[in-house]
């Protein structure tokens, strides 16, 4: 070959070099089966908790979640046994993350107080971090909000659901509450949670009621305002239930 031809050769040892090392680099990030049917799963996931968190468990068919994805609905029987099946994995997916978050906050904040917690820090231990996950965790986590909302006042199998997931955390943060008011009664600190876990819900919920009522200077989107006030304000009722000091009671209305 002439000097010439070799280098007129060059352009296209270079173009088959490249094309060669894009096949290469193509083979090597073309997705497992196993990833595949992960990203797959994900999707479904997260169409489904959309619906649910719209309509429901009983709002929602397969063939709706597989339109969303843009599968056939067959294909979704494929991934999840039947629709309540698929509505257990949306909801425990957040769940248990949640929880996590949840039970190592509580955790920290009684190990670092030594048996000296207050109530409004054993609160903000539990809410500061849900109000973290659901205002900060993009539209996923809003849509998950709504469906905890949704199920948590449900009550033919929303109360099981809750106590299947959420007791234990619950409980952790009823121990403490417990160190903080050791006067307590069971009861009143019972009472306080369930007036204190109806607030989170509508909270999470995000109607937008309070949007209207207030005219626009309070927003159910504001979850900073929300995190700024709601644990002070229940800590505040926690106490006035409970009483202060040892023998305390509140007064008789």
């Amino acid at each position: 070959m002439t000097l010439s031809e070799q280098f007129a050769a060059r352009p296209a040892q270079a173009a088959r070099r490249n094309s060669n090392l894009s096949n290469t680099s193509a083979r090597k990030k073309r997705p497992t089966k196993a990833e595949q049917r992960a990203e797959t799963t994900e999707q479904i996931l997260d169409e489904a908790e959309y619906l649910f968190s719209k309509h429901g468990l009983h709002g929602v068919t397969l063939k709706d979640v597989a339109k969303r994805v843009g599968v056939h609905h067959t294909l979704l029987n494929y991934y999840f046994e039947d629709k309540q099946n698929l509505f257990e994995a949306v909801f425990g997916r957040r769940a248990v993350v949640a929880n996590e978050v949840r039970m190592k906050a509580l955790d920290e904040y009684d190990r670092e107080t030594a048996g000296k917690p207050t109530v409004e820090g054993a609160l903000r231990a539990f809410l500061d971090t849900n109000l973290d996950l659901y205002g900060e965790g993009g539209d996923q986590w809003r849509h998950s909000g709504r469906l905890a909302a949704l199920v948590s006042n449900t009550p033919e199998w929303g109360a099981n659901m809750f106590d299947e997931w959420f007791d234990p955390v619950v409980l952790r943060l009823i121990e403490i509450l417990k160190k903080a008011l050791p006067h307590a009664s069971e009861e009143d600190l019972f009472w306080g949670y369930h007036f204190t876990t109806g607030a989170l819900m509508l909270s999470l919920a995000r109607t937008g009621r309070i949007d209207k009522l207030s005219g626009g200077m309070a927003r159910s989107e504001d979850f900073g305002a929300i995190k700024h006030r709601m644990a002070r304000f229940m800590a505040a009722g926690f106490e006035e239930i409970c009483g202060k000091h040892e023998g305390g009671q509140p007064d008789e209305a």
